[in-house]
C-alpha cells in the first residue's frame, strides 16, 4: 500500500540517504588508499584490498537482498543492514591495522549490499503505480550524487584530514536513517508472522552464487595488477568462475524456492533493461575512471578540484531526471528516452576525445554538463522499467538482479579501460620514443631550444642536455597519456553508438499505469 503526506517523503529521504551511502563508499576510498598505506604500513597492493573486499562482499549481497529480506522481513533485515553498516563503518575508522580495516570493510559491504535494491523496492512500494516514474528519478538523483561526490569527499578529507573521516562521517547519517526506519517504514502484513521453519534455504544456489561472483569481481578489481591470466590465481579463479556460473544456473533453474529466481528474467522487458544496465554501468563507471586520473595526472589538479569539475553536471542530471520521470509518468516510451540518453552519452565522449594535451577545466565544463543529460535520460527509464510488468512479490528479485548486473558492468568497464590504458600508453610511448634520434630534425630544433634557454639561465651545457632530454620525456609521456585518454573516450563513444539500436527493439511498453507493459 502507497503512504501518504509526510510519511511519504519520510520514506523517500529514508531510502535516498541509505542508497547514497553504499554508493559513496563504492568510490570514496579510492583517493585515500595513498594514505591508509602509510598510515598502516602496507603496500598499496595490500592495501587495495580496502577497496577489493567491499566490492566482493556487496556485490555478493545484492543479489541475495530478495531472499534475505523475505527470511528476515523487509523492515528488520533493512534497518540490521543499515545498522552494519554504521558500526562497521564506525570500526573502519578506528582500524589501526591493515588487517582489522579488511575486514570491517567486508562486514561493511555486506550490510551496504542490502541498502540499494531494498531501497529501491521500498521507495516503489511508497508509491502508486503512476506514480513510479517520479519515484524512480527521485532514486535515481541518489545513483548520480553518491559516484559524484564519493571521489569529491573524499579528496576533500584526504587532503585537510585524516583518512578515517572517511568511514565515520557514515555514522550520523547512518544513525539517522536506522532511527527514520523504525519509526517510519511499517512491515509488510506477511512480516508479522514468518515463519521460518517453512522457508527452504538455498544453500547450494547461495555458495555457487558466492562463488562466481566472488571470483568474478576479484579478477576484474586485481586482473591488470596480477597479470590476469599469466597469473595462476587469477587464471584458476576464472576457472572457478565458468564452473560455479553454470552450477549456479543450473541450480536456481531447479529448485522450486531459489535463493535468486532467475526465472525472473523470462520476462523480456527485465532481460533487456538488465542488459541495458550492464552497458550502462560499464559506460559510467569506465568514463569516471579515466577522467579523474586524466585530470589529476596530466593538469595537476588536485582530487578535490577534479571532484569538484564534476558537481556542475551532477546538478544538471538531477535538474533533468524529474522532468523524464514526468515525461514517462504522461506516457512516454522508456525506448525512446533511452535511445536519446545514450545518444547524448555518445556526444559527450566524442566530444572528450578532442581534448589536446593544452586543455583546462574550461574544456570540460559542457561535455560533462551533456552528460548529466545523458544520465537523466538513461537511468529514470531503465530503473523504472525493470520492474514495469513485474508481480508485486517479484519487484525486489528485479531490481536486486538489475542493479547487480550494472554494478557488474561497472567493474568491467573500469577493468578493461585500466588494462587498455596501461597497454595503449606502453605502446604510444614506444611509439614516440622511436622518434627521438639525432636524424630527426625536429627532435634535434626542439632539445637546442631548449638547451639554450636553460644555458642563457647559467646551466652548464652537460646539465641543459640532460634536462632537455627529461623534459622531452616529460613531454612524450604527456602526449602519450593524452592520446591514449583521447582514444579511451573514443571507444567508450562508438561502444554507445552501437547500442543504440538495441534500445529501440524494446517493446513500446509504457509505464505510467495506463498500459500494460510489453503490450
Amino acid at each position: 500500500m502507497a503512504a501518504k503526506g509526510f510519511v511519504k517523503w519520510i520514506i523517500v529521504a529514508t531510502t535516498v540517504i541509505a542508497a547514497v551511502l553504499e554508493l559513496i563508499d563504492t568510490t570514496i576510498v579510492n583517493v585515500a588508499l595513498t594514505n591508509i598505506s602509510g598510515n598502516l604500513g602496507a603496500t598499496i597492493e595490500d592495501t587495495s584490498w580496502v577497496v577489493t573486499g567491499y566490492a566482493i562482499a556487496n556485490v555478493i549481497i545484492i543479489p541475495l537482498t530478495g531472499f534475505l529480506a523475505n527470511y528476515f522481513g523487509r523492515k528488520n533485515y533493512y534497518f540490521y543492514s543499515i545498522l552494519l553498516f554504521t558500526i562497521s563503518s564506525y570500526f573502519c575508522g578506528a582500524s589501526n591495522s591493515l588487517e582489522m580495516l579488511v575486514f570491517f570493510r567486508i562486514l561493511q559491504g555486506i550490510g551496504g549490499g542490502a541498502l540499494l535494491s531494498t531501497s529501491q523496492s521500498i521507495l516503489f512500494d511508497a508509491f502508486e503505480l503512476e506514480e513510479r516514474p517520479i519515484a524512480s528519478a527521485i532514486f535515481s538523483m541518489g545513483l548520480i550524487v553518491g559516484p559524484t561526490i564519493g571521489p569529491t569527499l573524499g579528496g576533500f578529507i584526504v587532503d585537510n584530514y585524516h583518512w578515517s573521516l572517511i568511514f565515520d562521517i557514515n555514522i550520523p547519517l547512518g544513525i539517522l536513517a536506522a532511527a527514520m526506519v523504525f519509526l517510519y517504514i511499517d512491515k509488510k502484513p506477511e512480516e508479522y508472522h514468518i515463519d521460518r521453519s517453512k522457508i527452504h534455504i538455498d544453500r547450494l544456489g547461495i555458495i555457487f552464487l558466492a562463488l562466481w561472483v566472488g571470483s568474478l569481481q576479484y579478477i576484474l578489481e586485481r586482473g591488470q595488477s596480477e597479470d590476469w591470466f599469466n597469473s595462476k590465481l587469477i587464471l584458476g579463479l576464472a576457472i572457478l568462475c565458468v564452473l560455479t556460473l553454470g552450477l549456479f544456473i543450473w541450480q536456481e533453474l531447479r529448485t522450486d524456492k531459489p535463493a535468486v529466481d532467475i526465472r525472473i528474467l523470462k520476462d523480456p522487458n527485465l532481460a533487456m533493461t538488465t542488459f541495458i544496465a550492464l552497458i550502462l554501468g560499464f559506460g559510467l563507471y569506465s568514463s569516471m575512471y579515466v577522467y579523474p586520473v586524466w585530470m589529476q595526472r596530466l593538469l595537476g589538479y588536485t582530487a578535490t578540484e577534479t571532484g569538484m569539475s564534476l558537481i556542475p553536471g551532477a546538478l544538471f542530471s538531477a535538474f533533468c531526471m524529474p522532468i523524464v520521470g514526468k515525461l514517462m509518468q504522461k506516457g512516454a516510451y522508456p525506448k525512446y528516452l533511452l535511445f536519446v540518453g545514450f545518444g547524448v552519452y555518445a556526444i559527450f565522449s566524442f566530444w572528450m576525445s578532442l581534448a589536446s594535451p593544452m586543455a583546462g577545466m574550461v574544456f570540460f565544463v559542457m561535455p560533462l554538463l551533456i552528460r548529466g543529460i545523458g544520465l537523466g535520460f538513461s537511468i529514470v527509464p531503465i530503473t523504472n522499467q525493470a520492474i514495469a510488468g513485474l508481480k508485486p512479490e517479484e519487484i525486489p528479485q528485479g531490481v536486486a538482479i538489475n542493479n547487480m548486473i550494472r554494478q557488474l558492468g561497472g567493474a568491467f568497464g573500469i577493468a578493461l579501460m585500466n588494462t587498455y590504458i596501461v597497454r595503449k600508453v606502453a605502446g604510444v610511448r614506444g611509439h614516440l620514443i622511436s622518434f627521438i634520434t639525432p636524424d630527426n630534425p625536429a627532435f634535434v630544433e626542439k632539445k637546442n631550444l631548449i638547451m639554450h634557454g636553460l644555458i642563457a639561465k647559467g646551466v652548464n651545457v652537460h646539465q641543459a642536455s640532460a634536462t632537455a632530454m627529461r623534459m622531452i620525456e616529460g613531454l612524450v609521456d604527456k602526449q602519450a597519456y593524452t592520446i591514449t585518454y583521447v582514444s579511451s573516450f573514443q571507444v567508450i563513444g562508438v561502444f554507445f553508438v552501437c547500442i543504440l539500436p538495441i534500445c529501440l527493439i524494446m517493446k513500446k511498453t509504457k509505464v505510467n499505469g495506463k498500459v500494460e507493459a510489453g503490450h
